[in-house]
């Protein structure tokens, strides 16, 4: 163990760069596909009642993911530091900007997120095993200190856990696909008519904003991939990479599901979410399509929870080094070498919203500003780009312009569609953030102040 210790590169941070492409390609499969694959493709397709808008829709928004993952890709060239966006809005609009996306994803979004994967995880397994709900909450939370110390324990291997559940989860979908398709469970004709919206379907404007709301949340997750640079090696040329193949798959994943679903069940069939797959696991497995539909869930939102979990701490981890958090939580383990304390932090938040259960509605009132800061990271590529480089390899945003341009109008779109679905949640997730002003401006003095009383 003591040989691999020396010997394995370290980042500025002092983390050792062990991990490569096929970590980070997984950090992006495994967050984005969750639950989500079996809920949003149905209710896409109740929506716009028309397999060739579906394609469409998940081409655009695979699309515009796809480029604004090239432009954090050579944001990761650029700084390949532990903690993504957090570093990129700092290098580009200063530390204010950095502290209020990383007051909201240390306080509410990332510990809601891992709260939201480890209930899906637990209550999908109630339904196979008829747990009470106390027990269920008992089974988030210790898939949570699971992953949390798996993670403490050694990022290499919870990498490749990671990994593993990843190709699980692409292994098991295929065989769905497979399976349906071996054994005709389905029909062609559902797809015909193939352009034309069925009738009862909604107005094609309104169908495919909502569409486009889903298909873009479907994707969330791969940025953060960026937030373990400090740890890859060869961040420069490994993390485009791994960007640009992980959201490829995430795409072509979506669009052969949504393919299956419609082949097993039409589209005018379809009453909601729930009944859809219900339907679909009923065509393919019979009476027990429920119980093996849940226990694929399970493997899906497993992979997402481990995903998350190594991922978010990294920002807390920036924060402490840039002397805006607790200046402790920037100490490495001093066995295991591993940000020990940021993950620690993620565990308690994200176990203390589960025993609270609230968290799905906090979460929401985010929405809004999460896409509202991924598309300022992408803007500052334009602002960044003006400055030295700060790494000898980097590989520049393929058709930059036009690139994060195109990414920017998505984001555009999926603000003035946020705002005006949702405008409460939207004002009271951008005054929550916008209260962490007056706690950066404070922060210098309350963490002297508290190191002061230590020192006492």
């Amino acid at each position: 163990m003591a040989s691999v210790t020396e010997t394995t590169p370290r980042s500025d941070e002092g983390l050792r760069r062990q991990l490569g492409l096929g970590s980070a390609a997984a950090v992006v499969a495994g967050e984005a596909i969750a639950v989500g694959i079996f809920l949003t493709p149905a209710s896409m397709a109740k929506s716009l009642a028309s397999p060739f808008w579906l394609l469409i829709v998940w081409l655009a928004v695979g699309a515009m993911t796809l480029c604004g993952a090239l432009c954090f890709g050579e944001l990761a060239g650029r700084f390949p530091s532990a903690g993504g966006p957090y570093v990129y809005l700092r290098e580009g609009f200063g530390p204010l900007t950095a502290f209020l996306y990383g007051w909201m994803s240390l306080l509410v979004l990332d510990p809601g997120l891992t709260a939201a994967f480890a209930v899906g995880f637990a209550a999908y397994a109630a339904y196979i095993f008829h747990w009470p709900p106390l027990v269920v909450k008992i089974a988030a939370v210790t898939a949570i200190w699971a992953v949390c110390l798996l993670n403490i324990f050694s990022t290499r291997i919870s990498a490749g856990f990671l990994r593993w559940i990843t190709w699980l989860k692409f292994a098991v979908l295929a065989t769905l696909t497979v399976w349906a398709l071996a054994f005709r469970l389905g029909s062609w004709s559902n797809f015909v008519p193939f352009v034309a919206q069925r009738s009862g379907a909604l107005p094609l404007a309104p169908a495919l904003g909502g569409a486009l709301v889903g298909a873009f949340f479907c994707f969330g997750g791969w940025w953060d991939a960026a937030k373990i640079a400090g740890e890859m090696r060869d961040p420069g040329r490994t993390l485009p990479r791994a960007l640009a193949i992980g959201v490829i798959a995430v795409t072509a994943v979506y669009i052969v599901i949504s393919a299956v679903f419609i082949y097993l069940v039409p589209i005018e069939k379809v009453s909601s979410d729930g009944t859809f797959v219900a339907q679909a696991g009923e065509v393919l497995f019979g009476p027990a399509g429920g119980i093996v539909f849940a226990a694929i869930v399970i493997v899906c939102v497993l992979g997402s929870l481990a995903a998350c979990i190594m991922s978010a701490p990294r920002v807390y981890y920036a924060m402490a080094r840039d002397g805006v958090f607790l200046k402790s939580v920037a100490r490495l383990h001093p066995r295991f070498g591993t940000p020990a304390r940021a993950i620690t932090i993620q565990g308690v938040i994200a176990s203390i919203l589960v025993a609270l259960g609230s968290f799905e509605q906090i979460i929401a009132y985010f929405f809004f500003v999460a896409v509202l800061f991924l598309g300022l990271t992408v803007v500052g590529l334009f602002v960044i780009r003006r400055k030295p480089r700060q790494a000898e390899t980097i590989i520049l945003t393929v058709g930059y312009p036009f690139t994060p341009i195109a990414f920017l109008t998505l984001q555009t779109v999926m603000l003035i569609l946020l705002a005006t679905r949702n405008p409460r949640e939207a004002a009271l997730g951008s005054a929550v953030v916008l209260a962490g002003w007056p706690v950066f401006v404070l922060s210098p003095k309350l963490l002297g102040w508290i190191r002061r009383r230590r020192a006492v």
